[in-house]
């Protein structure tokens, strides 16, 4: 019965170890800023003609997002 609890630190720090690896680039790119696109027309099917209509707006990029498929611009923070 002692065995088991001897292991437990160590898978803790192993799956600790994991998400603070899997955090660190996210938290080095810094914030990313949404706004909803204001010329992009229709449903957003494409995340390539978002971006594409997002950089003509002054941002860096643009996803589409949402159950009604809106082309929401992206830039960092």
């Amino acid at each position: 019965m002692k065995h088991p609890m001897r292991l437990f630190p160590a898978v803790f720090l192993l799956l600790l170890l994991l998400v603070a690896t899997e955090m660190g680039p996210m938290m080095a790119e810094g914030r990313k800023c949404e706004s909803q696109s204001h010329k992009f027309k229709g449903i957003c099917l494409s995340d390539t003609n978002c971006a594409s209509v997002c950089k003509t707006e002054g941002f860096t990029g643009g996803d589409c997002k949402g159950a009604r498929r809106r082309c929401f611009c992206t830039r960092q923070c």
